[in-house]
């Protein structure tokens, strides 16, 4: 018999592109519009259909929320506290392979710091305004005011290719969320604080920690929520050989 999918076609073609351009980092939730467990095992359903080498599906979901997820606010709220005040603790609460290079280049560095400028630009953050930076950068510890956190781990065992496959399945996520009326923000700031997530989370030993996410009903009225980060041009980064 013929798989269904062999002869699928999509029927609405102009909603799946819509929701790929559509899609953006969401950085203010609505806190009291809770998202019910049946939409998020649903999320999870679909994205759970992402292609991964020889069908490995090497993720693995933690969902916070209510006192949970408030409960691991407060942890990593006063982890980030603690950093500011004393830097030599960075090491303490972050994984020793970081999310980020060892060494930032151009064009990279420089988009970057664009992206950054930009926003602290939106939320009227001027440049030496380091307190303000401070409660911006600790906003995605709170994961934005959104009701529920995911915590995505990968067994260590697995090498980098398994993040190509992650990497997949976190936009299906994303993009049936959307689907659902939903907004996400992918995190890597919860890298920082990995050594307080994974034992909290209850995560094996043999598990690392990928990134974190917050979902939820975007706050329509947040000035934040108007960025919008620039993509370049197809040209720019195609070779037709």
């Amino acid at each position: 018999m013929i798989p269904p999918q062999v002869n699928a076609v999509v029927p609405d073609p102009a909603s799946v592109v819509s929701a790929i351009e559509s899609r953006y980092s969401c950085r203010a939730f609505l806190p009291d519009r809770p998202v019910a467990r049946g939409q998020v095992e649903e999320i999870l359903r679909v994205a759970r259909c992402a292609a991964s080498s020889t069908n490995t599906q090497p993720w693995k979901v933690y969902v916070l929320q209510g006192d949970r997820r408030d409960a691991l606010v407060a942890k990593a709220c006063a982890a980030h506290d603690a950093t500011r005040a004393d830097a030599s603790l960075v090491a303490e609460y972050g994984e020793v392979d970081g999310y980020y290079p060892s060494q930032w280049v151009s064009p990279y560095i420089d988009r970057r710091r664009h992206n950054g400028w930009t926003l602290y630009g939106h939320l009227g953050i001027g440049k030496g305004e380091k307190d303000k930076m401070h409660a911006q950068a600790q906003r995605n510890y709170r994961f934005f005011d959104a009701p529920v956190g995911l915590m995505f781990t990968i067994d260590r065992v697995m090498g980098h290719g398994s993040l190509i496959d992650y990497g997949m399945f976190l936009q299906n996520l994303m993009l049936a969320a959307h689907a659902l009326g939903l907004h996400t923000c992918p995190q890597a700031a919860w890298n920082n604080v990995a050594k307080i997530v994974m034992p909290f989370i209850g995560a094996d030993f043999g598990e690392r920690l990928v990134c974190g996410m917050a979902l939820g009903y975007a706050d329509g009225s947040a000035p934040v929520n108007t960025y919008r980060t620039p993509r370049e041009a197809v040209d720019s980064f195609t070779r037709w050989v």
